[in-house]
């Protein structure tokens, strides 16, 4: 299967050649050594893949140039194009390259600071999401504010300094127990109700008040995590924004989570599909008229996965929020991959049913191993960042403007 998209085709494939071979170059120098064990490790399903090697790791990359690609100049990053930033996302997947351990803070939270901040928060935390040196997990979802993210019931309250009190419960933390910083989004107004009187706060999670709990999964790992609050504290200087405001700066966050970073999960999918293949030729299933069919689908809708995504990218750039075409992703990518999950496990056939414990050239873990990693993760894509019915319900009111669904009173 070839993943590789034609994005020049204005006469600089020259150029984008030279930019494979740079990229492909210093991933093949670096990705080695001590880093070599990281090949194909991390990302959602195997966050607890080497965390400090990968952290270690954020460093390398940003020594060698490659974080903020997409950032402006005066930001501190490389002012990349989109068709620059595909090359970099595919050859660093084709090369095996690690689960990016600064993703949240340099994929959303260093590009909505850019958007939305003040100088002050750009100059304290820019420079360390670009060396690989701080990194951030997303406060968004609670126990009843998971796909509804309207109904946030984590509360600030300012202090007499200007500080703000913050108390209340995120859930679904993704990397909470390996991160310094969480931003939260947070009801302000005690009063409001929906998407008013929310504020978006910056807070440190090593302090009195904040309490991370792992939630273990069932493929093992525990990636997740719960976070209390109670009696944190968010300075003054750490909101963003003004107090109010935090439903705006939230969704122009998601616009970055619909946008470039998708790149870099499409790579990872195809890195699936093509172990769902080979283990398919390995099983002797590859000749079979169900799985060959399944196969082709497969394929053809991670292409259709990929120009989508260039579609939006080129329509809206790094921020794709106000993009028609950005509302049927998550429902499409997390259906395509929940599929593929239920696809592998019909290659594999019986042997899906047992615990491999031989080891592999990918360090300690086999192909069938990471097949069911992938089956038993998708059980949860789709529900997590929007359930599909939500996801059908944006489609329809924001996408086609049809009447919105009756909501009971929160």
């Amino acid at each position: 299967m070839n993943a590789r998209i034609d994005v020049t085709p204005d006469g600089t494939r020259e150029r984008e050649a030279r930019l494979r071979e740079e990229i492909a170059a210093w991933m093949d120098a670096h990705l080695s050594g001590r880093f070599a064990c990281l090949r194909y490790r991390g990302g959602p399903g195997d966050e607890d893949a080497f965390p400090a090697l990968r952290k270690e790791w954020e460093r390398e990359l940003a020594a060698g140039g490659w974080t903020g690609l997409g950032w402006p100049v005066e930001a501190g990053g490389r002012g990349w194009s989109v068709a620059d930033q595909v090359v970099f996302h595919e050859e660093y997947a084709r090369a095996g390259g690690p689960g990016r351990m600064g993703h949240i803070g340099e994929g959303l939270l260093g590009p909505t600071l850019v958007a939305c901040g003040n100088a002050d928060q750009r100059a304290r935390f820019l420079p360390g999401i670009l060396a690989g040196t701080q990194f951030w997990c997303q406060g968004y979802s609670e126990p009843g504010a998971g796909s509804d993210l309207a109904n946030v019931r984590t509360r600030a309250g300012r202090q007499p300094d200007g500080a703000w009190r913050i108390d209340g419960q995120k859930v679904w933390t993704s990397l909470a127990h390996d991160s310094e910083w969480i931003f939260v989004l947070a009801r302000s107004d005690a009063q409001s109700r929906g998407n008013k009187g929310l504020s978006f706060f910056l807070v440190a999670l090593d302090q009195p008040g904040v309490e991370i709990r792992p939630i273990r999964q069932m493929n093992g790992g525990a990636e997740f995590n719960e976070v209390f609050f109670d009696g944190a504290r968010a300075e003054a200087v750490d909101l963003v924004g003004e107090p109010g405001d935090g439903w705006r700066i939230a969704m122009t966050l998601l616009g970055f989570e619909r946008g470039i970073s998708t790149l870099g999960q499409q790579m990872q999918f195809i890195r699936e599909l093509d172990w769902v293949i080979e283990a398919a030729k390995e099983a002797g299933v590859d000749g079979d008229p169900s799985i060959r069919a399944r196969i082709a689908q497969a394929w053809a809708g991670l292409r259709v996965m990929r120009h989508n995504a260039l579609r939006m990218l080129g329509a809206q750039g790094a921020n794709a929020a106000q993009d028609k075409s950005a509302l049927i992703y998550k429902y499409y990518w997390s259906n395509w991959h929940r599929d593929l999950g239920q696809l592998a496990m019909d290659v594999l056939g019986e042997q899906a049913n047992f615990v491999d414990s031989a080891t592999s050239l990918m360090d300690g873990i086999t192909k069938r191993s990471r097949l069911q990693g992938v089956f038993l993760f998708s059980r949860a894509d789709t529900l997590y960042a929007g359930t599909n019915e939500i996801q059908l319900n944006i489609m329809a009111e924001r996408g086609l403007g049809m009447p919105k669904e009756p909501r009971g009173q929160a």
